[in-house]
């Protein structure tokens, strides 16, 4: 009887441990509408502290904000050609937004969004990346969008808004990564599949490394372990790359229409969001086994043309922006790390 009642027993716990087992790695917690937002979305940045999100409204000309402690959207700040690049940097009470038609690098105040300055530089820019022990702004853009063979990282005075200077590389960069020290800093090139390492106290590149994969338009970076998370298009990969020497450590298979790459250092997880001009939307998990070794958890459904993404350490939140598609209006999914 024993015997028979640890068998039953056993049946039943079974799907529930198959669950536990096949659980995502990435919840859906919330979804919040964007209203009248057309077009495909683009970077986004968080207020940490006054829980806002910033959402270029790429094709509709606009920088989005939500509230994320209310969870619903609050404003739209319009008056943009191709807005990309968004950084918020609390300590300087700005937020920095780089827009790619017209070349302008807009200021505005932190708290009032009102428009403070204005930075005509060349056309094409995309990332922008803050470093807060300089209070220096890199702003990545020239290549074919500014009718250039080479592409450049502006050098900005956040407490002046002036530009101060630029580094020259490849091609136009399509991710800015920058360590904590402020001292390096890793430029993708998407055109020619090169990652660029540049010496920001030198201003000038000191080492190129190849990319196996064709054009490396997104990435992330793990300092502690040295290594860069590097998602690639032609084909969909998710690649990692030492970060000291550029040898690349693993290849593994991603979503198609890649256009967000970020790491979750608390969960040793790499997330990968992709739908851009795709039927369908993902976003692929990996999980950090040890600094050599990775595999695929998850394969999270989002919506379709779903492409770019933010993670916020801080806010322990994934923040996945979905366009309009169909009857559906634009909205930001937000997910939350799984254990």
């Amino acid at each position: 009887m024993k015997t028979y009642c640890l068998l039953i027993g056993l049946i039943f716990a079974l799907p529930a441990l198959a669950d536990a087992q096949s659980a995502a790695p990435l919840r859906l917690v919330r979804t919040i509408p964007l209203p009248n937002v057309k077009g495909r979305l683009d970077h986004m940045d968080v207020d940490v502290k006054g829980k806002r999100l910033f959402v270029a409204g790429l094709e509709n000309g606009s920088v989005e904000v939500v509230d994320l402690g209310a969870g619903k959207w609050v404003r739209s700040i319009p008056g943009f050609q191709k807005p990309q690049g968004i950084a918020y940097v609390e300590s300087l009470n700005k937020l920095f937004v780089a827009s790619g038609d017209d070349g302008m690098l807009r200021v505005f105040c932190g708290d009032t969004l009102e428009l403070l300055d204005s930075t005509k530089l060349d056309l094409g820019p995309n990332r922008v990346v803050y470093d807060p022990h300089t209070e220096l702004l890199y702003v990545g853009y020239g290549g074919k969008d500014a009718g250039k063979d080479y592409g450049q990282v502006g050098v900005i005075d956040a407490k002046t808004n002036k530009h101060i200077g630029d580094i020259k590389v490849d091609g136009h960069p399509g991710e800015l990564l920058l360590d904590q020290s402020g001292k390096t800093l890793f430029v993708f090139v998407s055109a020619t599949s090169k990652v660029q390492v540049v010496d920001t106290n030198k201003r000038e590149v000191v080492s190129t490394w190849q990319v196996s994969s064709q054009r490396n338009g997104d990435g992330a970076f793990d300092e502690k372990t040295h290594r860069l998370f590097i998602g690639t298009r032609t084909p969909p990969r998710m690649l990692v790359m030492n970060s000291q020497t550029g040898k690349e450590i693993a290849n593994l298979l991603t979503v198609e229409g890649m256009d967000g790459v970020y790491f979750d250092a608390a969960h040793k997880r790499v997330y990968v969001s992709g739908g851009r001009d795709q039927g369908v939307g993902y976003v692929f998990a990996y999980q950090q086994k040890d600094t050599d070794h990775y595999e695929t958890i998850g394969k999270i459904p989002t919506r379709p043309g779903a492409g770019t993404s933010f993670w916020s350490p801080e806010l322990n939140s994934y923040y996945v922006a979905a366009p309009a598609h169909g009857k559906e209006e634009a909205a930001i999914l937000v997910f939350e790390p799984e254990s």
